[in-house]
């Protein structure tokens, strides 16, 4: 006998037609690469159907928890995370590519160590370098990194963390882009840019990468090779003049590789950290001072989130709208703060 349909079925089919019509624009005759983990087979097989009814020729693959988590204990060291022929010929020959990740292992879960998952995922940085020589269209769904262990660490259901992203990812994509090019056009080369209120007081200058994540995988970011999407979006990225930060900071709530960062009042000198405490997360603020070092506690970047469905608390604080993101060797979220580029308000009390 067949599962019944549930609510979420409906969800997975709308969401894998959007992110394939609006995001990818698959045409018929065009090879999709479905990729997802045993725990979002439910939505790739919306995404294969999806396909299909346009027309177009998926390919479904998929990693099993288990299997992986026993297959890091009994692989050589030297194969451990290295991608194979096979895989480099799969992206070389696929027009487009949905990623549905599994559920992040290490620190939140105790099947594999930190140094196990290092180590398991070093052909990260090769998989998105042959993505952008290949020139595919790709989509990665932010939903498949929530697992029982992530949503025990926000607090909240798993269905209830992954439906909320679900249905954000049906959020108005030309909206979305419209808010990110008004943004990119203050964050130039050289702007000045001030954060204040709910305890922050900071200001930076601008210089580097900027990167739109507004649900679509566009010819522009197939050229700059940001041709992997966020779903659902969306951001603004922007790289912040090195050394040019100072004042101090009190982070809102921050997921962080140790867990929820409660609160953090942080010192900035010169774009160096260079105090940083905790009142209500004194272990997590620990485990980063003892994971991060010195020279790494820097910030890197500033993102503004753009997305009007998403809330905060549902394991991406970065894209609800309003949301101010600072990049180091984690991401610090602020919370209703006011985000000015020179003169001009970018953000007021939290709100685009």
């Amino acid at each position: 006998m067949k599962p019944r349909k549930t609510a979420t079925d409906a969800l997975n089919v709308k969401v894998a037609r959007r992110v394939l019509q609006e995001t990818l624009e698959l045409k018929p005759g065009e090879s999709v690469t479905i990729e997802t983990w045993s725990n979002s087979i439910p939505l790739a097989l919306a995404f294969s159907l999806e396909a299909k009814r346009l027309g177009a020729i998926p390919l479904t693959i998929f990693e099993d928890e288990d299997s992986y988590v026993e297959g890091i204990k009994v692989m050589p060291k030297e194969t451990l995370g290295a991608m194979g022929k096979h895989e480099y010929g799969l992206l070389e020959a696929t027009d487009a590519y949905v990623f549905i990740p599994g559920p992040p292992l290490a620190p939140y879960s105790r099947k594999i160590t930190r140094q196990e998952f290092v180590d398991s995922t070093r052909y990260n940085d090769s998989w998105y370098e042959a993505a952008a020589k290949a020139k595919l269209r790709g989509a990665r769904l932010t939903s498949g990194y929530i697992g029982e262990d992530m949503a025990k660490v926000l607090g909240k259901d798993i269905g209830e963390v992954i439906d909320h992203q679900l249905n954000a990812a049906l959020v108005d994509f030309d909206a979305v882009g419209r808010s990110a090019k008004v943004i990119a056009g203050k964050f130039r080369d050289g702007t000045s840019v001030s954060i204040s209120g709910r305890g922050t007081d900071l200001t930076f200058e601008l210089k580097g990468d900027l990167d739109i994540q507004d649900g679509r995988t566009d010819a522009s970011d197939i050229a700059s090779g940001e041709n992997v999407s966020y779903v659902p979006p969306g951001f603004v990225f922007k790289e912040m003049d090195g050394g040019t930060a100072k004042g101090k900071v009190l982070l809102a709530p921050t997921l962080t590789r140790f867990g929820l960062l409660r609160d953090a009042d942080l010192v900035v000198r010169d774009g160096q950290i260079v105090e940083w405490s905790s009142k209500g997360s004194p272990l997590v603020l620990r485990a980063l001072a003892e994971a991060i070092p010195e020279r790494s506690r820097v910030l890197r970047a500033v993102t503004v989130g753009l997305n009007p469905i998403m809330r905060y608390g549902f394991g991406q604080d970065r894209f609800p709208a309003g949301a101010v993101g600072l990049v180091g060797a984690f991401t610090g979220i602020l919370r209703e703060v006011t985000l000015k580029a020179g003169s001009e308000a970018v953000v007021r009390a939290g709100t685009l």
